[in-house]
């Protein structure tokens, strides 16, 4: 990518906030998460320096390293791969928002590890809204009975919810699995479940964010489009 990281920041910035308004819907709802899965530590302070704030990690050991080395740094830590049970005491220190809780076995385990260290761990549910048997989460008919479950876990948050739909080619495609997990969300908040806000969207990623934002996204994991195509 020859542009700089300013341009390639502030081009998804406008994308975002003309999906925003075609949703009549305040740019300001919209969270850009920069996922900085494989990138360097020496490559994503420019990235902070000019303005991203929330980063994106999907490997415990990877943003480890990455935290520590840019400790200080006024960012927001974001863990939205797949997260094991005995990775769960790491994930509690290292991560502002987990995105990926999906069953009651992850999130007993991450009460348990916050407790610990007294802390009140964010978390968002991950929800497999296409029911896909490669991937993680809750099915969308058993979210509202996770959401009781774990809202019973006193060092637990539960923020929202998070998915990752089908893969398409054409980003129109996963517009109806966007707006079911928004119908999710509007029932759970419906459900007045007792310290449960359900207030955040984490859906879309470089490909499809625009149509995510349109459906109600609060929080957009973008990396390959601020980053390049990512390193193996």
């Amino acid at each position: 990518m020859t542009d700089t990281i300013d341009q390639r920041i502030a081009a998804i910035g406008e994308r975002i906030r003309k999906a925003a308004g075609r949703a009549g819907r305040a740019p300001e709802q919209v969270q850009l998460v920069a996922v900085t899965k494989t990138v360097a530590a020496d490559r994503i302070v420019p990235a902070i320096e000019a303005g991203i704030s929330h980063l994106g990690e999907n490997y415990i050991q990877e943003a480890m390293n990455k935290i520590d080395a840019l400790s200080g740094r006024p960012v927001s830590w974001h863990f939205i791969g797949h997260l094991q049970s005995n990775k769960a005491r790491f994930a509690v220190r290292y991560f502002d928002l987990i995105h990926s809780v999906d069953g009651e076995k992850l999130a007993r385990e991450l009460n348990r590890q916050a407790a610990k260290i007294n802390k009140v761990q964010r978390i968002l549910l991950q929800v497999n809204i296409s029911d896909e048997a490669t991937k993680s989460g809750v099915s969308a008919d058993k979210t509202l009975e996770l959401v009781r479950t774990v809202s019973r876990f006193e060092n637990l948050a539960i923020e929202g919810l998070m998915t990752m739909p089908p893969f398409f080619d054409a980003p129109e495609r996963v517009r109806p699995f966007f707006r079911a997990l928004h119908g999710i969300r509007e029932r759970i908040a419906s459900a007045g479940i007792p310290g449960v806000s359900i207030k955040e969207l984490s859906m879309g990623m470089t490909g499809d964010f625009e149509t995510a934002v349109e459906e109600g996204a609060t929080m957009v994991r973008i990396g390959t489009a601020l980053f390049g195509e990512r390193s193996q």
